[in-house]
C-alpha cells in the first residue's frame, strides 16, 4: 500500500461501504450512501473510478456490471495511518483517539476488554489455543 495515494474524505466513505459489504456495484454502494450523503448514482460512479486508478479499488465485470472491492482492508488502512500519523506508536494513537472523542463508560469498558482479549491472544502460544 506504500504506492497509493491516500483516499480523500469521499472516498473514505466508498471505502467504508465496500469494507462493509465486502464488494459492490455501484448501485449497492450508492444505495449504501446516499441516505445519509446525498449522493448522486453519477458521482458514486465517478469516485470508484477515480479510486480505481488510484489503486484504492478493484472491480470484475460481469457483462456491463461491475463489482468494485476494496483493495485493502480496513486494519491495513489503519495500520498506514498509524504508521504514517504517529510513526507506529499505538499508546500515542489511543491516547489521541480518547482525547478527541467523548467515550462513555460503557465504550471504555468495552475497550478494555477488547485490550485483554488481545493481550490473551499475544499471550496464547503459537499452534495451540486455549
Amino acid at each position: 500500500m506504500a504506492d497509493v495515494q491516500p483516499p480523500s474524505d469521499r472516498e473514505l466513505d466508498v471505502l467504508k461501504a465496500l469494507w462493509d459489504l465486502g464488494a459492490g456495484t455501484v448501485r449497492e454502494v450508492h444505495d449504501r450512501l446516499a441516505p445519509g450523503l446525498g449522493l448522486a448514482f453519477n458521482t458514486v460512479q465517478t469516485v470508484l473510478r477515480n479510486m480505481e486508478d488510484k489503486g484504492l479499488v478493484g472491480h470484475r465485470a460481469a457483462g456491463r456490471t461491475f463489482t468494485y472491492y476494496p483493495r485493502h482492508t480496513r486494519e491495513q488502512v489503519t495500520g498506514r495511518f498509524l504508521s504514517k500519523v504517529f510513526d507506529g506508536a499505538l499508546d500515542q494513537f489511543v491516547l489521541s483517539t480518547l482525547r478527541a472523542a467523548d467515550a462513555s463508560p460503557d465504550e471504555l469498558a468495552d475497550l478494555e476488554r477488547l485490550i485483554a482479549e488481545a493481550r490473551a491472544n499475544k499471550q496464547t502460544p503459537k499452534g495451540g489455543r486455549s
